[in-house]
């Protein structure tokens, strides 16, 4: 099947370049919208960029730590650890816009063009699994700057309901409107307010509705289609939304009905209420909307807290090496971390079986990693660490395929690996480098997680063929 993609990709022109000619591209979205409303069986896909990829470095032209050093994991560690405020018992937090190894740059881990409106306006907003709210920059009272030394190259947009002619106003009467109480009337323009975990990170505004655009991809031949969707027009942001965090929007992929998956769904859009994402060594990715995975994936229930409503599963044992560990957690599967962290006794029970089974010197690294078990690499031996594997709830097995990291110096010779798993207290989370090599389906419908070996360049390569 034909996937879509936002306005962006390897074929189509970098941020912040508009996609060209509006009106060629409003008749063709007529067309192509009506299509894919009478066919529920597309994938509707974006692509995902890494704060420290190629694609982010060269748009924001800034320095960043050299890839592989430890003051690059140090910086994506120390992102962690403020994300979701591990030392504090666990909270699901946002990051804090105090990251000293940021280096003047972006503070989520991952990001993705959008363009919005007719005519179209694009922003580069950030990913998050554990909010639901899709918002922008609008009609600004207190938002992040346009420009500042901070982005370095970026130039921001903001949106403007009255400069849309695709623009609709959401009314307090509509089923999305969780704040009726706050409204004058029935017809009154429905506000939202969120308050985020960071110290006194929020937006409020009002919610409205526009088109987003996208591309379907037909064989060789790129067909642009819109899709109304549902968002914020931010007017009011505090805290760490007025400086790097998500200086120009964030996109929630949480399970409410107000999230991007759940509206693509709802509208008939997209095939189903899942979405998919895998990722490449090289910190560019995809989310697949609608995609419900295959029939040869493994599989898990999500467990559905009301008051936590993050993809949480439950595992029930673990493997590392030739060693079976009988052991029960719950665990949040976050792309927006980029190390799995674990509590006790999980943690020291996994990472004591892979050390007893490393063959390898240990090694003393840089006091910012946060990573206990680190090893030398030999120039004249092989490095062959052992396999961990989970089993989640009914049995299927989560392959690990890279849970280690390797140091190297500013020239990228290698001088020592790590197991890349962080100790945490009171939360064990599943972050983006136990899940590299897979695709990772988030099945919001039939509630669960599924999962299968997945690669994603070779998958893209084959596509535009």
């Amino acid at each position: 099947l034909p996937s879509l993609s936002l306005l962006r990709g390897p074929h189509h022109p970098p941020f912040p370049r508009k996609p060209t000619s509006q009106s060629q591209h409003s008749e063709a979205a007529g067309r192509q919208a009506a299509a894919v409303a009478a066919s529920a069986a597309e994938a509707l896909s974006l692509d995902v960029h890494h704060r420290y990829s190629a694609t982010v470095r060269e748009w924001a032209g800034h320095r960043a730590p050299p890839a592989g050093t430890a003051e690059y994991y140090a910086a994506l560690a120390g992102h962690d650890l403020r994300r979701r405020s591990l030392a504090g018992g666990g909270e699901v937090a946002f990051a804090d816009g105090n990251d000293t190894y940021r280096l003047n740059e972006l503070g989520f881990l991952h990001y993705a063009v959008v363009a919005l409106g007719t005519p179209n306006v694009t922003f580069l907003v950030a990913l998050d699994t554990g909010s639901d709210l899709f918002w922008v920059p609008c009609d600004c009272i207190n938002c992040a700057p346009l420009v500042s030394p901070n982005y370095r190259d970026l130039k921001f947009d903001t949106y403007s309901p009255q400069k849309s002619s695709t623009s609709r106003k959401v009314p307090c009467s509509s089923n999305l409107c969780d704040e009726q109480s706050a409204c004058r009337s029935a017809s009154s323009s429905c506000p939202y307010s969120i308050q985020y975990l960071s110290d006194n990170t929020s937006s409020t505004g009002v919610l409205v509705e526009d088109v987003l655009y996208l591309v379907t991809e037909y064989g060789r031949q790129p067909k642009i289609v819109t899709a109304p969707i549902t968002f914020g027009c931010g007017r009011t942001q505090t805290g760490s939304f007025l400086g790097t965090a998500a200086p120009n929007g964030l996109l929630g992929l949480g399970m409410d009905t107000i999230s991007v998956p759940s509206l693509l769904a709802s509208q008939g859009v997209a095939a189903a209420n899942s979405f998919s994402m895998c990722f490449a060594q090289d910190g560019h990715g995809r989310i697949n909307f609608g995609d419900t995975g295959s029939s040869d994936q493994q599989e898990t229930p999500l467990n559905m807290y009301k008051q936590n409503p993050y993809y949480n599963i439950s595992i029930t044992g673990a493997t590392v090496g030739s060693k079976s560990i009988h052991t029960k957690f719950n665990a949040i599967v976050d792309s927006g971390t980029s190390f799995t962290a674990l509590s006790d006794p999980m943690y020291t029970q996994i990472t004591s079986s892979f050390n007893s089974q490393v063959q390898d010197k240990p090694s003393q690294l840089d006091s910012s990693l946060p990573f206990e078990f680190c090893y030398s690499i030999s120039p004249k031996a092989s490095t062959n660490p052992p396999n961990i594997s989970f089993t989640a709830e009914g049995g299927s097995v989560f392959p690990v395929n890279d849970p280690i990291i390797t140091i190297t110096d500013s020239v990228s010779n290698p001088m020592a690996y790590c197991l890349a798993v962080m100790k945490s207290e009171g939360v064990n989370l599943i972050g983006e480098n136990f899940m590299s090599g897979l695709k990772v389906v988030f099945d919001r419908e039939r509630k669960v997680l599924g999962w299968k070996n997945f690669d994603l360049w070779a998958t893209q390569e084959a596509t535009f063929q």
